[in-house]
């Protein structure tokens, strides 16, 4: 899952040296939060207009954890 965020972000970004994801270990209802960190510069590309990209991003991504069986939460800081 950490290589398909890494891949859509990468298409975005124009600093790509910058992008840095962490993931937390499962809460107690089971579900993983990946946290994505991008330069100050990229933020708005990843953002998009009114949360936009981001709603995608998150959506791509839940859809494909549920193919594994698994929770996801994608934070943008």
């Amino acid at each position: 899952m950490e290589n398909l965020l890494r891949t859509i972000v990468t298409e975005l970004v124009e600093n790509k040296d910058a992008i840095e994801i962490t993931v937390d270990e499962p809460n107690e209802e089971g579900t993983v939060v990946y946290h994505l960190h991008v330069a100050p510069d990229d933020m708005g590309r990843v953002i998009g207009k009114q949360g936009r990209i981001a709603k995608a991003i998150r959506t791509v991504m839940r859809a494909g954890a549920s193919r594994i069986d698994q929770k996801i939460m994608v934070e943008i800081n």
